[in-house]
């Protein structure tokens, strides 16, 4: 089945294969949610690009597709880049109570972080995406990667919750529990909607990794902001995690960039490269040397 663009609509919702990769992704953001919860989001986000990896192996596989020299640095940058960061990740803090991490989302800083973000979603919405929307691709990801990075911090505050509720201690008696669910499900569905217009009016080689940056910098920024990642870490974990974070974002480009890069020594491409020698290895004479001087 052939996936066309559209013009940033809503005809995705009519493909059975959108569905079959919906629900797929679905399970997946269950699992991530999970890791949001035990472990923090600098260390959680940048691990993103493990799915990259996974996608060009399996479209190796599955799909046949050539995974070429540069594909396979790529791959391999990401992987660096990722034991780097885990190797170097920050504690996940010491959090008893949803009150706790309240306090932390409501500090100065904080609501400063989010007042520009919904300004800038909003000017987005209502002023620039009706004039550039369907030409400008950072229109549509600049929705999603803002309103994403405070999806992430309402999903890692909801998984917080779970967990201590899990554990005994019940976290489902306090309004900023469900304060926290109204921010997740809002922003994820406002963040689902803008993903798939991106993914509607443009190439997806072109959304994915732009896509990835911008929402991964911006998360990376606001837990920093909220939950004060880099204050228990010193500067050379600090510079270490931004080196691994480069090195993922050097193999994201990379194996982007590159994967619709031609073999020169596939059949289909050999096949239709002039010969110069006959059945029997003699050289043939091309056409310029029958000219006349």
């Amino acid at each position: 089945m052939h996936l066309k663009q559209g013009v940033g609509g809503y005809s995705y919702l009519y493909e059975p294969l959108w569905w079959a990769g919906m629900i797929t992704m679905i399970v997946g953001e269950v699992a991530n949610f999970a890791a949001y919860a035990f472990a923090p989001a600098i260390l959680v986000t940048p691990l993103g690009a493990l799915s990259i990896i996974i996608s060009a192996v399996l479209a190796h596989i599955i799909l046949r597709e050539k995974l070429h020299i540069f594909g396979i640095l790529g791959c391999v940058l990401c992987v660096v880049g990722s034991i780097t960061i885990v190797l170097h990740a920050p504690q996940e803090r010491e959090i008893e109570s949803v009150t706790e991490v309240w306090d932390l989302a409501t500090e100065p800083a904080f609501l400063f972080y989010a007042a520009i973000v919904i300004a800038a979603v909003f000017v987005l919405m209502f002023y620039v995406m009706p004039q550039y929307g369907q030409t400008h691709i950072m229109v549509y990801i600049g929705i999603c990667s803002l309103v994403g990075s405070l999806s992430v911090m309402g999903v890692k505050a909801l998984g917080i919750a779970l967990k201590l509720t899990f554990s005994g201690m019940n976290q489902l008696t306090y309004p900023q529990t469900w304060a926290f669910t109204i921010v997740v499900i809002t922003c994820v569905v406002t963040q689902m909607n803008y993903l798939n217009k991106a993914l509607d009016t443009f190439n997806i080689a072109v959304v994915s990794p732009i896509y990835y940056v911008m929402f991964t910098s911006l998360t990376i920024l606001a837990s920093v902001i909220m939950f004060k990642d880099w204050d228990r870490q010193n500067p050379t974990q600090i510079l270490t995690e931004m080196c691994g974070f480069v090195t993922i974002l050097s193999g994201t480009f990379l194996l982007h960039r590159t994967k619709d890069m031609v073999d020169c020594n596939s059949p289909s491409i050999s096949s239709r490269l002039p010969k110069h020698e006959d059945e029997d290895g003699i050289p043939l004479k091309s056409p310029e040397s029958f000219r006349l001087p």
